[in-house]
Order: structure tokens, then sequence, then C-alpha cells
């Protein structure tokens, strides 16, 4: 093995375990990328090679969906929504219920983390407003998010990558997916109503929250240009990076909405996790380490490529690294034709059980924190671990059943 490449692998999976290196002021995208520049200037790799390790494809429909995201949050979309939905007089269990629903929705077409950004801080304002504890909704946002993203291809950043590299039909993965995330947002309500249900008032003071005002024909426009790129990757030949790429183009060329305020929303840090997982990836691969690595673990008698097997180590992983960087190590290994839904499935629906298991349940509490909201990892953990354990029961179930048809 080349203990050069070993010593970048263990340097970045090492930093996507702990978020950090102690005490350089790294997160894990700065990791990465540092492996990156690593692997080229020890000439492990070269620039054209380095280059043509990325999944261009993966990158572009990142880009566009982010883009189309963008589009939504300066409309307004978001801002109405949110706000709307807080004022629906029902009972408690019932805006819960309303809560996850639209939630579960809209992470499946906008990207969870893009969702939950955006309507967090409006969530916050909208429970002070009614005396309601912020704080079972703030969990169902984050739950419900990660679940309702794992029933399409486009709602994370894992699935965006598994439905490129293994070349998945849009509408098949959805049948494999739409079960288990629908009944996965069911228990997400029923766990957290059942903890909560006699907590749910709280008196909390107003925060004011800016957001950006409803436009409707920003709104509406961006609502056209996702339900044609749903019905493009739903029905058209063409790749579905390009029908994003196109589909941002199009909502670039406006005379109201500044591309720099778009693009000024798009996660380019993601981007860079991305492209610097890739080249670190591709380096282990091409050295044969990886083959290696793949070996030594399957002479202990585990069988990563069979169903069950991935779909445990994939939970496992998840936790330790985070889905992205998990996915990307499993994928050379992803030869079951169930393989892509069981990638998909287990990485998303594990990034529940822990606080720092997703970048959603992340994003959510930071932007609760600012608004004077506090969810702690035992907070999140009596939701998370219960919620986590029955909706991976039922997508493994599915998945047996699944397979049985095949």
């Amino acid at each position: 093995m080349d203990i050069t490449v070993l010593a970048i692998f263990a340097f970045v999976y090492l930093g996507m375990i702990l978020g950090e290196i102690p005490p350089l002021a790294l997160d894990r995208t700065g990791i990465a990328l540092l492996g990156a520049i690593a692997c080229l200037a020890t000439g492990r790799v070269g620039a054209e090679e380095a280059w043509r390790s990325v999944n261009v494809a993966t990158i572009g429909l990142l880009f566009g969906l982010m883009v189309i995201s963008a589009q939504f949050r300066l409309g307004g979309f978001y801002s109405l929504v949110t706000r709307r939905l807080a004022g629906i007089d029902v009972s408690p269990g019932g805006l819960l219920a309303l809560l996850i629903g639209v939630a579960g929705l809209l992470s499946a077409l906008l990207a969870n983390d893009i969702v939950c950004l955006a309507v967090a801080p409006l969530l916050v304002e909208g429970c002070a407003r009614r005396n309601l504890n912020p704080v079972p909704f703030l969990l169902a946002l984050a739950c419900s998010s990660n679940v309702g993203s794992a029933a399409t291809l486009i709602g994370n950043p894992q699935n965006m990558l598994i439905g490129q590299t293994l070349r998945l039909s849009f509408g098949g993965y959805l049948v494999d997916a739409a079960v288990p995330s629908v009944l996965g947002l069911a228990v997400v309500w029923g766990v957290i109503a059942w903890y909560y249900r006699r907590d749910w008032v709280r008196e909390t003071p107003v925060p004011q929250v800016e957001a950006p005002r409803f436009n409707p024909w920003q709104t509406g426009k961006g609502l056209v240009i996702i339900t044609v790129l749903v019905a493009g990757f739903l029905f058209s030949s063409n790749s579905r990076e390009s029908l994003a790429l196109a589909a941002a183009g199009v909502l670039l060329l406006s005379r109201r909405m500044s591309s720099r305020e778009m693009l000024g929303l798009v996660d380019w840090q993601l981007l860079v996790l991305f492209v610097g997982l890739f080249i670190v990836n591709h380096v282990l691969a091409a050295s044969g380490a990886l083959g290696q690595m793949m070996a030594i673990v399957e002479g202990t008698g585990i069988r990563i490529s069979q169903p069950g097997w991935l779909f445990g180590i994939t939970v496992v992983l998840s936790n330790l690294v985070s889905n992205v960087p998990a996915v990307m190590l499993l994928l050379p290994v992803a030869k079951h034709p169930l393989a892509g839904p069981i990638l998909a499935l287990s990485s998303t629906l594990a990034g529940n059980l822990f606080l720092v298991g997703s970048i959603a349940n992340i994003i959510v509490v930071d932007q609760a924190a600012r608004l004077g909201v506090r969810i702690r990892w035992g907070t999140h953990a009596r939701v998370g671990v219960p919620v986590t354990l029955a909706t991976l029961a039922i997508a493994a179930v599915w998945l047996w059943l699944r397979a049985g048809m095949m």
C-alpha cells in the first residue's frame, strides 16, 4: 500500500468523523480540499486526472437545484408557506402533522438543507406568536426534512450522487422509496406527538425575523420551472444535470432577481466538499488501497456488497463520517440491483440518529439558537433515536419485500 495515500485518506476521513482537525480552523470542506491538494502536491494525481475524477454530472445537478432553491427563497415562497402554516387554527398535534407533511414534500423536491435554513427561523416566530413550545416543531422540521428528502433522487446531496453514479431511474427510485418515506413521516409525527403530548405550551418572546417578502411572479416562475423539471426527470431521455442546469439558466435570465443574490445562496462549500472527496477517493482507488481494504473486510466474513451488510454498514458509516463521505466510500461496491435505494434510504434515514448526523439537523439547531431556543444533544436523541430505529426498520422490511419482487 502507498503510505502517503493512506495518510491522506486517514487525515481526510478522521476529519469527516471529528468535523475538524484540532487545533486547525478547518471544517469538513476545508479538510476535503486540503486532502485533494495533498494528492496533487505529492504527485499521486495530475491536474487532468484529478479533474476527470470529479463527477461533473453530480456537481451540475447539485448546482442547478441550488439555483432553483435560491429562486424560491428570494421569491418569499418559504416565508409565505411557513407563516400561513403557523397561522392555521388547528390543535398543536394537527399543526405538527401539517408541518411534517409540508416539510417532507418540500424537502423531496427542493433539497432538505435549504428548506430547513429558510423555515426554521420563521417557525420559531410562528410558535412564539401562538405561545407554543417551538422545540417539538423544530425537531419535526429536522426529522421530516431528512425523511422526506429520502423519497427522491433530488432530495439531498447523497441521493443526487447515488442517482447520477448508478444511473438510476427517477421514477423507478420513487417507487422504491416513496412508501418508506411516507410511513417514516407518520413515525415522526407519532414519536414527537407522544413525547410532547403534555408539553405543547410555552410562552416565549416573539423574535423579529427578517425574510424576503412574497413575490407572486417570482414564486410562480419557480413553481413552473420545478414542475417542468420533475416532469423532465420522469419522462425525458435528457440527462438530469442538463435539465437542472437549463432550468437554472432560465431562472438566471431575470430582469429583477439579481444573479449575484441567487448565486450567493448557492452552497459553494458543499460543492467544494464533493470535489475534494471525489479526488481523494479516486486516488485511494487508483492506488489499489481501496481494493485491499475491501478485501481485508471481506476476509472477516463481511460481504459489503450484499444488501443486508450494505444497509447496516451504510448506517454506521453515515453516523461516523456523515452521509456524503460514507456514500462515496461505498459506491464502488454497490453492485446489487437494489444497491442504490439501499444506500440512499439507509444513509438518509440514519441522519436522524444524532444531532450531528445530518446538516439539516445542525442548520435547524443553529438557526433556533440564534433566536434563543436551545436544542441539546439529549433533547434531540429522545426523538431522533426512536425515529431512526423505526424508519430504518420500515425501510429494511420494504426493501426486503422489493427484493423478493425482483
